[in-house]
């Protein structure tokens, strides 16, 4: 018995060590800021892209720099804002995608830009140019969007009305910050492209299928790792449990072909809100794919969408 016991011991503690490698790796490849492998590294602006014409434009536009100081941690954020052509009260609040950064929103800047929107597109914790050494997944960040809302109202005025965009991780930040008590009044409108129902689903489902691995025991390691080294977990980052407490319009966009954020996540987002809403499935559009795939379809819907809230 005391021989069982023994070998019982070892093969625990050999599975106890391999579990937390196992984790510090993966916390490494998901959390910690850095080159994805997984992510396409490609950065070449080409006269092939379907958005050329506005990503093209996004480079040239005149940028002026922006700083805010983090929600929590004492971090140093940047962000651009690029003012309307003709002076507006409209401002488009716009969310990048995991180990993005507002460079690479082009894109949405102009489609905005050009409704007459003014923009501000900041860089989430850890990525960009701002400060931090973790990746939020929208859940730390939500509160840092309401500083960046309220930078807005104090710079602009209080007479702005301010729409809140994402793409992807921004997508889901953007349901987050919807269901927080204090987002500004000013804040008329969302807009979600292809957020995921929360961080814990996001991960099980990545782990699942781009390593084969199950849910237990790494993704409840993970998530406590998290809690340690970022202060927060994988499980209250629900985008889900937040869009339930929001009142206000939001408009949902989803590829059907979202092998990375799955489309089956978009239904309980969109049954789960509480305010005016719509859903669009862009058909055949990969993740985060769907204004590249119907560029005017997008952008129509955008448009019709907002302009019943915004005026």
């Amino acid at each position: 018995m005391k021989k069982f016991w023994k070998w019982f011991l070892i093969v625990i503690a050999i599975l106890l060590v391999a579990d937390i490698g196992a984790t510090a790796y993966f916390y490494h490849v998901a959390v910690v800021p850095g080159h994805k492998d997984f992510l396409s590294s490609q950065t070449a602006l080409k006269k092939s892209d379907p958005l050329y014409k506005q990503k093209s434009w996004f480079q040239s536009a005149h940028k002026q720099v922006w700083h805010e100081t983090s929600a929590t941690d004492n971090l140093k954020l940047d962000a651009y804002y690029i003012p309307a052509a003709h002076k507006s009260t409209k401002t488009a609040v716009i969310a990048h995608g995991f180990m993005d950064d507002k460079t690479k929103m082009g894109a949405s800047a102009a489609m905005f830009h050009k409704m007459g929107y003014n923009v501000l597109i900041p860089d989430d914790r850890g990525q960009g140019d701002s400060q931090g050494n973790y990746i939020g997944f929208g859940w730390p960040d939500r509160l840092d969007y309401i500083k960046w809302m309220n930078l807005l109202l104090k710079r602009n005025g209080q007479n702005q009305q301010l729409v809140m965009y994402g793409v992807s991780m921004g997508g889901a930040t953007t349901m987050m910050v919807s269901g927080e008590k204090n987002v500004p009044k000013q804040l008329k409108a969302y807009v979600e492209d292809c957020g995921y129902t929360s961080v814990n689903d996001e991960i099980t489902y990545e782990a699942k299928s781009m390593y084969h691995l199950p849910y237990w025991p790494l993704v409840p390691s993970l998530s406590a790792m998290t809690q340690v080294r970022a202060g927060y977990n994988f499980k209250e980052a629900s985008a889900l449990k937040h869009v339930a407490k929001n009142h206000r319009p939001m408009l949902f966009i989803h590829g059907s072909k979202d092998k990375f954020v799955p489309t089956r996540m978009v239904y309980p987002l969109y049954r789960a809100d509480n305010g005016p809403k719509q859903l669009l499935i862009i058909k055949g559009a990969a993740h985060a794919k769907s204004m590249a795939t119907q560029p005017k379809l997008y952008t129509r819907t955008v448009k019709k969408f907002l302009s019943q809230y915004v005026k």
